[in-house]
């Protein structure tokens, strides 16, 4: 790509898609087109159309998306997959029809099936039933992805798909209700330490594992994919680690300096056992994570509660 090429970043405002930009940018790419929803409704075929048809944007990176945790997902289930088939539908269709030279879209290990062998290779997709609770949003993503593959084998379009593992970092969502596990961990985990409450709850048993990838390692990635992959098939993007949720909320505790207990509530549902992605693909192509776990959770601890200028960040979300 040319510093001064016309780059389409879809869903900049979003943990993503801000971090793709801050990425574009110390590369020295310059030319970057950006809407807000408010700007660019995604899920409106004709809005998108006349976006795409007075732009022209030369390389698109879809970060766009509607996301939430397990309780989002399992309660909003036909927003999920209504509303991101319509956003990957309409941007990658357009993106076809005004011959953009490569595009990016951005999947999810949740396409992945529940009890697919660990850890997990990109050719395990379709092999199996997906986790329930978040199957809507999954099928979506693999209908973009499904897409992408297609039109890259029938018309040639370099159109590629990254799988990233579960993300955290500066900017993320909050909600208590809404969010994913990490970010909701790290709000409570602080709420509970600033008003000395005796102890914190956490939903399931805290023996799934999980694998976090902080989003500006994310966003290096996907910069490198641009510039060095042409392949169809998807390919996984995460650091190749684990850890229970247990010893994530032991870590957490100990970042915010919680002294309290931590209660599971065994009532409430695990989801998948376990999501380690093979990222042996990537490796090969000359990529790898920098940010450690605690490093990565230290700085978005003091970026996003410990500032002065983001002190309420817990409180402002909801």
């Amino acid at each position: 790509m040319q510093r001064d090429a016309k780059i389409y970043v879809a869903g900049h405002r979003g943990m993503v898609g801000s971090a793709l930009v801050r990425r574009l940018q110390r590369a020295g790419f310059w030319n970057l087109v950006m809407r807000s929803s408010q700007e660019l409704d995604l899920r409106n075929q004709a809005e998108v159309a006349a976006f795409f048809a007075d732009e022209k944007p030369a390389y698109v990176f879809l970060a766009a998306a509607k996301v939430g945790g397990i309780v989002a997902n399992n309660t909003c289930r036909a927003d999920f997959i209504y509303d991101n088939l319509l956003i990957n539908t309409n941007v990658i269709g357009q993106s076809h029809r005004h011959e953009v030279r490569k595009l990016l879209f951005l999947g999810s290990s949740c396409i992945y099936p529940k009890h697919a062998p660990q850890p997990i290779k990109e050719e395990y997709l379709l092999t199996g039933p997906l986790e329930a609770t978040n199957e809507p949003y999954a099928i979506a993503k693999i209908a973009g992805l499904k897409l992408c593959e297609a039109l890259h084998d029938q018309y040639g379009c370099q159109f590629i798909s990254a799988m990233p593992t579960n993300l955290y970092g500066p900017g993320d969502n909050y909600h208590l209700q809404n969010s994913h596990v990490l970010p909701a961990l790290l709000r409570r985990f602080h709420e509970a330490q600033v008003q000395k409450l005796p102890e914190v709850q956490i939903w399931g048993t805290g023996t799934p594992c999980r694998e976090f990838l902080h989003v500006d390692d994310l966003a290096d990635a996907c910069l490198h994919l641009m510039l060095h992959y042409t392949g169809a098939n998807p390919i996984n993007i995460g650091t190749g680690l684990d850890i229970s949720i247990r010893d994530l909320a032991l870590l957490i505790k100990e970042i915010t300096g919680y002294e309290g207990a931590i209660q599971f509530d065994y009532s409430k549902p695990d989801g998948t056992p376990r999501k380690l992605l093979d990222v042996s693909k990537m490796c090969r192509l000359g990529w790898g994570y920098t940010i450690a776990l605690r490093e990565g959770i230290e700085d978005v601890y003091r970026r996003d509660f410990l500032s002065k200028r983001t002190e309420k960040a817990g409180q402002k979300v909801d």
